[in-house]
């Protein structure tokens, strides 16, 4: 599509950020990068956290500079938030206190979920139990400015939604058949050298809280270079990580479709504006 459109491909996938992740992140190979323009893949350092509200930031400069060329941005990815906060902005919240924070973070995803469930049950009810990175942002935030996250959502600011003409692609596909593709793409990946890479990533002793660190297969992989697990073990746990994730964004795509749209669930989507 990005070849018959003249358009350039913008990034908007959460782990396709870090440089440290072409294979486990399934980034577009060098020669895909080669055929048209690609923008926020592999820009940012693993070393440092990229939040949804720097990469809006830098999804409206990669915008701006490709309508200034003449050229369609084309969005791609899978990170539902990154995608909101760039379309319907950012919720200002205050900074979070670094000892609430620190305390946030250490919980498990079951933790947060039960303390979220007694100091805003209504995000508690919104949340999957199982998607720790939201859990604990919703948590720090109530513990820390004494409102819910969804208050200060009520006064976004910075979208752009209203500026551009946004139109929404997905490819449809069957859940078996995603499914698969899903399974097949990790055995690519570790065919295809994921375990070096992880690897790589293990020796720079990073924080094991930054997302690069969380990001889908980095945890099982680096638990079999430990000996602590088989490898099939580990790369059945990543196929399995990576369909529940898979089955979060056809859901999370489900709400995104205009009304009297397609109502078949779909694939991680395109953005066009």
């Amino acid at each position: 599509m990005a070849e018959a459109a003249n358009g350039t491909v913008i990034n908007a996938d959460a782990s396709q950020v870090y440089r440290d992740l072409r294979i486990l992140s399934a980034r577009p190979s060098l020669e895909e990068e080669q055929r048209v323009p690609h923008l926020l893949f592999g820009y940012r350092d693993g070393a440092q956290s990229c939040s949804a509200a720097e990469w809006a930031e830098d999804a409206k400069a990669a915008i701006a500079a490709t309508q200034a060329a003449g050229r369609l941005p084309i969005l791609v990815g899978g990170t539902g938030l990154y995608i909101r906060t760039l379309l319907d902005g950012i919720a200002p919240v205050p900074e979070i206190d670094p000892d609430v924070r620190a305390a946030v973070r250490r919980l498990s995803a079951a933790e947060a979920h039960a303390a979220l469930a007694g100091e805003d049950p209504d995000a508690a009810g919104r949340l999957h139990p199982n998607d720790t990175a939201r859990l604990q942002r919703a948590l720090e935030v109530v513990r820390s400015t004494g409102k819910p996250i969804a208050a200060w959502r009520e006064s976004r600011v910075g979208g752009i939604a209203a500026d551009h003409a946004i139109e929404l692609e997905t490819i449809v596909t069957s859940v078996a058949e995603l499914y698969a593709r899903c399974d097949a793409r990790v055995d690519q990946m570790i065919a295809n050298g994921a375990l070096a890479e992880v690897a790589a990533l293990r020796d720079r002793q990073l924080d094991p809280a930054l997302p690069v660190m969380r990001a889908i297969g980095v945890t099982p992989l680096i638990q079999y270079l430990a000996g602590t697990v088989a490898l099939d073990a580990a790369v059945a746990a990543i196929k399995q990580a990576t369909r529940n994730y898979a089955k979060r964004q056809r859901t999370w795509l489900r709400h995104q479709l205009p009304r009297g749209g397609a109502a078949e669930p779909e694939k991680p989507a395109r953005k066009d504006g």
